[in-house]
């Protein structure tokens, strides 16, 4: 009984968070509710006793990422509201649209097209048929996962890596500051005057 509780309060803050990243227009609000999405979801991995994942979860993604993406956030001065309507690139949305659709592809792709599941596991997006190993018993949880994670699905390891890297960068060129003076950087041993 406290399981369905503990699960419906987690729940909760999982969607009301992911609401708020939604929802939200100032960006520092929506990553402060993503943060709390991703408390909810650590609660939730430890209610499937994934202490692993829970772990990683908080000290990596609330912990680390998150934190990441608060202070270019708050280091280029994006907490003010901004119009939205102003489309700086004319061909922007439609391109957006078309990037869109094909990773909705490919994932749908990956779903339906990853072969028969069974005693063997379904065949990764990247992997081979039979790459899935049954659980030693004699190996860690943290071994068992780093062999799942960077054999069968690496592919899908390394999209995440870049997508990282792509929205840090993306999020950099959405705010530059347009029209405004560059800021000055100064050379190592010297000062501006």
């Amino acid at each position: 009984m406290m399981d369905v509780v503990v699960f419906v309060i987690a729940a909760i803050v999982v969607l009301g968070g992911a609401l708020g990243v939604i929802l939200s227009a100032s960006p520092v609000h929506a990553a402060l509710s993503l943060i709390a999405s991703f408390f909810g979801v650590a609660v939730l991995f430890v209610l499937q006793e994934a202490h692993f994942l829970a772990l990683v979860q908080v000290v990596v993604y609330a912990g680390a990422i998150v934190v990441l993406f608060l202070f270019v956030i708050m280091l280029l001065g994006v907490d003010r509201f901004e119009n939205i309507g102003f489309e700086p690139l004319a061909s922007q949305r439609p391109m957006a649209f078309v990037a869109g659709g094909a990773l909705l592809l490919l994932i749908l792709g990956g779903l339906f097209l990853s072969g028969p599941g069974g005693d063997e596991g379904s065949v990764a997006l990247s992997g081979q048929p039979g790459a899935v190993q049954p659980i030693d018993a004699d190996e860690s949880n943290i071994e068992q996962l780093a062999r799942d994670l960077f054999t069968r699905n690496i592919l899908a390891f390394e999209a995440t890596a870049l997508l990282l890297t792509i929205a840090t960068v993306g999020a950099v060129v959405l705010v530059r500051n347009e029209g405004a003076e560059d800021l000055v950087v100064d050379e190592p041993g010297s000062s501006a005057t």
